[in-house]
């Protein structure tokens, strides 16, 4: 039997010749559409629907029904392919308004081509949606993966097409419909559709027993372990939330733009200007509008429901490299025997869902650099020195995390503070002996950091180019280092710019990794010079900035920094438990 999965996990596929079996109450259309890196359908010829069942790759039923069977060889797909979408669809009849609210949830189940269940997917928790998105078939890195996906649309068809990017998502919409509509004999009549319970959400697995408290289930998948796959909850509960949003938004947008039509076209209509059918016309467009913006709106809250409550569940469950700084997990911490998969960054949420944030995790060991801007602080701090200090303090509360979640060892830290203005907050980790030395002043400081940290870099990129690892001298301390350079670029002249440089591209693959707190102000005098750099670093903010962008539909999320609580009593304590770990260890 193969994994269960619930809305929003992903399972990776042992194999690629596969069949995807849809079962529902009702006869339902099915498509799949074939996306890009983003999930973008570019043009109708890259779905494969009852008006044209196949594409290179896919094959799907000619006609609506109860049961279906989708052939899929993802071998045969095009390497501009990364995605491929399955999707459901109820016909429309006249005189019937099916939703999948009113009838059994229907069922994904995906298998080799010999029949062995790989996942099953129940789609729950639809309501007023005509169209749902049942599965995504997604390439990560050099293989592919399946996602549980299950988001609806109250719009029908023609917006979930939309949605997906595809420019003529009417007329295939259109052609999907008449293609594959059932005759009255297969169609269901509406009275025989038994009606939907409804129920509290549940994130259990169907094959566990009940325990008192709940548990999140980030799949099944052998061989991960339950952090990796409390990483892919995380992620696929951001992404659920990005499409939600953007089914809410396209509503809204397209309300408010029938809205406006619907009104230029009643002025223009001479008749309407005589007695009240001019009122009669703006409140009947003015009632279409609030009645689809409020469909809307219900299934934005419905799905917000569900992600808040899986949240709830999801929370109280991560390890510390994934938890918040007021998390129970940091309360007698010890220091970790393996290397974490990720760490938590901050939080991300959006406008329309501000209470529900959604943990920031990225990949260890970090890819890229971090850059944490100190010219993103609020007003009103007078003083530079304070205007900075928070970007600052964000740095020194990610350095605590990475020390406290690698094991004794494998992690260090190392500091560049020219002007020595960063001591307040620094001074966290200089007292619990965190540092390998003391932060470098001065610019004779900053060359003497900098060229160790090159040759550093050097000395292990050889080894690594040559397969010689072993050779590297003996007491080779092989620790990740962490280079946190405060108040860039002063105490930077040009020599030292070249190696920073050349640290951000090339330190990651060697073990060095870099945390800049800098306002890009200060470095204006370089001109573009240092956009390279800039480019290069992930920017953080030290206050809540809408400067990240999901690589679905393209929101603006709001970042909020991951810091302790006031007082510094758990990084203080964090530390500790570092600093008591690494004397026992030696």
């Amino acid at each position: 039997m193969g994994a269960e999965l619930v809305r929003g996990q992903n399972h990776p596929l042992p194999r690629t010749r596969l069949e995807v079996l849809i079962s529902a109450e009702v006869p339902v259309l099915v498509a799949a559409a074939l996306g890009d890196e983003g999930g973008r359908v570019h043009d109708g010829h890259r779905i494969a629907h009852p008006g044209a069942p196949v594409v290179p790759g896919i094959e799907v039923p000619r006609a609506a029904a109860a049961e279906h069977r989708l052939s899929v060889d993802l071998g045969e797909l095009a390497d501009a392919v990364h995605r491929v979408t399955v999707l459901l669809a109820l016909p429309e009849r006249p005189g019937a308004e099916l939703r999948f609210g009113a009838t059994t949830a229907p069922r994904a189940t995906v298998t080799g081509a010999d029949g062995t269940e790989i996942v099953r997917f129940t789609l729950a928790g639809l309501d007023a949606e005509s169209a749902v998105v049942a599965l995504e078939l997604y390439r990560r890195q050099g293989g592919w993966k399946v996602r549980a996906v299950g988001q609806g649309y109250a719009e029908g068809l023609t917006a979930l097409l939309a949605d997906l990017g595809l420019r003529e998502a009417r007329e295939v919409a259109e052609s999907m419909r008449e293609a594959g509509c059932p005759s009255e004999a297969q169609a269901a009549a509406p009275s025989e559709v038994r009606p939907h319970t409804g129920g509290t959400v549940d994130y259990t697995h169907a094959g566990r027993q009940a325990s008192q408290v709940p548990q999140p289930i980030a799949g099944d998948a052998a061989g991960w372990s339950m952090e990796e796959r409390l990483y892919n909850q995380v992620w696929g509960m951001f992404e659920d939330l990005a499409r939600a949003t953007a089914a809410f938004r396209s509503a809204a947008d397209f309300a408010a733009a029938r809205l406006d039509r619907e009104l230029d076209e009643a002025l223009a209509d001479p008749r309407a200007r005589i007695g009240g059918a001019g009122d009669a016309a703006r409140q009947a467009a003015q009632a279409k509008h609030d009645e689809l913006v409020g469909r809307a709106r219900a299934a934005h809250d419905r799905d917000l429901a569900q992600l808040a409550a899986e949240a709830e569940v999801v929370e109280p469950a991560l390890p510390p490299a994934y938890a918040r700084w007021d998390s129970p997990v940091w309360l007698g911490h010890r220091m970790p025997a393996e290397p974490p998969h990720a760490v938590r960054l901050g939080d991300l949420h959006l406008p329309e869902s501000a209470s529900l944030r959604i943990p920031m995790l990225v990949r260890l060991p970090l890819e890229r650099g971090l850059w944490v801007d100190s010219g993103a602080t609020p007003a009103g701090f007078r003083d530079p020195a304070e205007r900075r200090r928070p970007a600052l303090e964000v740095a020194v509360a990610l350095a605590a995390r990475l020390l406290a979640i690698h094991p004794v060892g494998e992690f260090s830290i190392e500091v560049i503070d020219p002007a020595g203005a960063g001591a307040g907050p620094l001074g966290a980790l200089t007292r619990s002996g965190a540092l390998t030395g003391p932060p470098a002043r001065g610019t004779a400081g900053v060359a003497q950091a900098l060229e160790s940290l090159t040759r550093r870099v050097d000395l292990v990129r050889m080894a690594i180019g040559g397969g010689a690892t072993e050779a590297l001298p003996d007491g080779f301390d092989s620790a990740r280092r962490l280079l946190i350079v405060n108040d860039f670029p002063q105490g930077f002249d040009d020599r030292a710019l070249t190696r920073l440089r050349f640290l951000a591209d090339e330190g990651p693959a060697a073990g060095v990794h870099l945390l800049l707190v800098a306002d890009r102000a200060d470095a204006r005098e370089y001109g573009p010079l240092l956009d390279p750099l800039w480019r290069s670093l992930m920017r953080l903010t030290p206050s809540p900035d809408d400067h990240f962008a999901d690589p679905w539909v393209g929101h603006a999320w709001t970042f909020e920094p991951s810091l302790p609580p006031q007082g510094g009593a758990v990084l203080q304590q964090v530390l500790g438990a570092v600093s008591d770990a690494r004397i026992k260890g030696e």
